[in-house]
């Protein structure tokens, strides 16, 4: 999207290079089993500003006073975590590039998320990019004015915070098979911190402890990746560790709550030019006369699933819970990206931290490439010049 940068990039690309910068990128740590895009996405200032601005539009609206209480029907029932703290520590908005009237690159919303993202293997994929092509330093991955070192240190705040690195673990059902397990490979690499599957954690009382060398370690702080939908129809996983929903003394980052919070269900709430008309399927009074402009979600769910891209009134008659689905414009994604067998779609997701007593700090991006119908994995296994990438925006 500078057009110099991709053209320069272009010209130097070969198959061989891309293979040498996997292998350099996967060095020291192991195959990484989502599919990395052969390019990075360069964007200019004016896009840049407007996903800033895109973005400090949300923040205004999860800083309200009232935001908990609208949002507290988005968390289920049988999935409220006790003890919930004033704030997410990770924010990720996803934008689509699109194109607004007047011709212009634009960011719509797309999804929202107070739950961490690759805020590890973002870095590395930034410098494994620059290591293996030639890429100038008009542009850099970080924002807000953030280096490597600055933002490593307020990484290390948001998730160790008082504690010692031996003391906090990034946690998930199976962490070190999980899809993303670089990235908890990268963090650990970054932060000292353990790596523990939801079973290596056993409680004691109302204490959680890890075994490392014969002794019992205490847990103090959780960098939680574990998603409930995924153990949903399989809550007994908690039987042999301990059950998140239960009282226990242990701080969370984030706290689970803000998963569901800050979500789909976020997005009514929202009215910008960056954002999508979007509405609670409940609330729909009438259904639109154009309804192919319309795509039909669950509130609950992720990674895309379950979405009804081609909606019909019979769609939306034969679900029995409106209260949990969205309705929301279709947003047209601009093929903006040139690869050498034509455009490619292209989101970005904005990254957040917000450390304990402190303000919300944009700190750096992630991007995703499509030639599907959808941006995601399951949508583009056919295809190259596609899946997860990083944005090089101009300075």
């Amino acid at each position: 999207m500078i057009p110099a940068q991709r053209q320069k990039y272009n010209q130097q690309f070969t198959t061989e290079k891309y293979k040498a910068f996997i292998n350099e990128l996967e060095k020291d740590y192991k195959e990484i089993p989502f599919r990395v895009a052969e390019t990075p996405l360069f964007i200019p200032r004016a896009l840049k500003e407007k996903l800033i601005a895109a973005g400090e539009e949300i923040i205004d609206l999860i800083k309200q006073p009232n935001f908990k209480e609208i949002t507290q029907k988005a968390i289920p029932a049988e999935w409220n975590v006790p003890n919930e703290n004033e704030q997410p520590h990770f924010l990720t908005f996803d934008f689509g590039i699109c194109k607004n009237q007047a011709g212009e690159l634009t960011p719509m919303l797309i999804e929202m998320q107070g739950f961490p993202s690759l805020y590890g293997f973002q870095v590395h994929l930034a410098n494994t990019f620059r290591k293996c092509f030639d890429i100038n330093d008009t542009t850099s991955h970080f924002l807000n004015g953030f280096d490597e070192q600055t933002y490593i240190n307020l990484l290390k705040e948001v998730i160790i915070g008082k504690h010692q690195p031996h003391e906090v673990a990034v946690m998930d059902i199976d962490a070190p098979n999980q899809k993303t397990a670089i990235d908890f490979l990268v963090t650990q690499k970054q932060l000292g911190i353990k790596i523990l599957a939801l079973g290596d954690i056993k409680k004691v009382g109302k204490q959680l402890f890890y075994e490392e060398n014969g002794q019992q370690i205490q847990l103090k702080r959780i960098y939680n990746r574990l998603i409930f939908d995924e153990v949903a129809e399989n809550t007994d996983v908690f039987k042999s560790s301990f059950d998140p929903r239960e009282e226990v003394d242990i701080e969370w980052v984030t706290h689970p709550n803000w998963f569901y919070r800050i979500s789909k269900y976020t997005m009514p709430f929202l009215k910008s030019e960056f954002v999508p008309e979007t509405r609670f399927l409940n609330e729909v009074e009438e259904i639109p006369v154009d309804l192919e402009n319309y795509v039909l979600k669950p509130l609950f769910s992720f990674a895309g699933m379950g979405v009804i891209i081609d909606v019909s009134v019979e769609d939306i008659s034969n679900i029995p819970d409106p209260e949990n689905w969205i309705l929301q414009r279709k947003v047209t994604y601009e093929p903006a990206v040139q690869s050498p067998t034509g455009g490619v779609k292209a989101e970005i997701r904005m990254m957040y931290l917000w450390p304990d007593g402190g303000e919300p700090q944009l700190c750096i991006n992630l991007g995703r490439l499509s030639r599907g119908k959808m941006i995601g994995v399951r949508y583009n296994a056919d295809f190259d010049w596609v899946g997860g990438t990083v944005g090089f925006m101009e300075k």
